[in-house]
């Protein structure tokens, strides 16, 4: 681990963003360029007397979880999140086999939608990044791991994940979520997919049921609705934007025209702006 230029690289990196490029409304003028150091540590993850300890080149060696949160609060392009691994004395993520990466752009427009649930998503259903209104809806996806990291995973195996959708709307979900699984697996052919339908096989006979169907489809757009327990029901038409290689998605959950939703969404970002006061 290179202690002295991994800090002036996090430094060099907190100062070149600016609060509006990752969405911080600052209320108070700055005396320095770039973001707070507790600005950062907050959206990594991390506390702020950790961080400022890095960035003074006086902390043990970061976990790969630290660094994976550090790399998206600091918007770090592939390159910089290599360098980062490397000046932290780790091994560098293999470019093929992990998904975990997200790119600046898609987090720069995740930080810019205030008015709707955002998340970024590979197509194996694993959460990488959310908006605050994404996390107030859906909880918070971003820490989970092994097969759970996977909402198609969870959905067929976990009671919890069908309990906010409305009865009549289940069966639709899982057949749409396994048909878009099968796409995924042919598109990716890779160990990790394979893994996760396998296992689904072994874990859940509803699933197994649905995979012999052998549907097929590539998720777009779709109607959502979610029963929230401080706001009623959530109506959404979502809308997923693929990337040229569709293996991250990002999903906007836009508040459905003719309902209350979009009411409803903003007395829960009121709500949750309040539990953090």
């Amino acid at each position: 681990m290179d202690s002295r230029q991994l800090s002036h690289f996090l430094r060099v990196r907190r100062e070149a963003l600016t609060p509006g490029e990752v969405g911080v409304v600052s209320s108070t003028r700055r005396r320095t360029p770039g973001l707070r150091r507790e600005e950062v540590a907050a959206r990594a993850g991390i506390s702020t007397d950790y961080y400022t300890r890095l960035e003074q080149a006086r902390a043990p060696q970061p976990s790969t979880p630290v660094l994976r949160g550090l790399t998206r609060a600091l918007r770090l392009t592939l390159d910089e999140r290599d360098h980062l691994f490397r000046l932290a004395g780790h091994t560098a993520p293999d470019r093929l086999s992990t998904d975990d990466h997200v790119s600046p752009v898609l987090l720069g427009l995740l930080d810019r939608l205030h008015d709707m649930p955002a998340q970024v998503m590979t197509d194996l259903g694993e959460t990488l990044a959310q908006n605050a209104l994404a996390t107030a809806v859906f909880g918070d996806h971003t820490r989970l791991i092994g097969p759970e990291r996977s909402a198609v995973y969870r959905w067929f195996t976990s009671p919890d994940a069908r309990a906010a959708y409305p009865p009549e709307d289940r069966a639709r979900e899982s057949r749409t979520l396994a048909a878009d699984l099968r796409s995924a697996l042919v598109r990716r052919g890779d160990a990790r997919a394979r893994a996760l339908v396998d296992k689904l096989l072994r874990d859940s006979a509803e699933f197994a049921a649905l995979w012999s169907a052998h549907d097929v489809a590539v998720l777009r757009s779709r109607r959502k609705r979610i029963r929230h327990p401080e706001t009623g029901l959530l109506e959404f038409d979502c809308q997923a934007l693929l990337e040229e290689d569709r293996s991250q998605i990002l999903a906007l959950f836009v508040p459905a025209p003719g309902t209350d939703t979009a009411d409803r969404l903003a007395l829960l970002g009121v709500l949750r702006a309040g539990q953090h006061h």
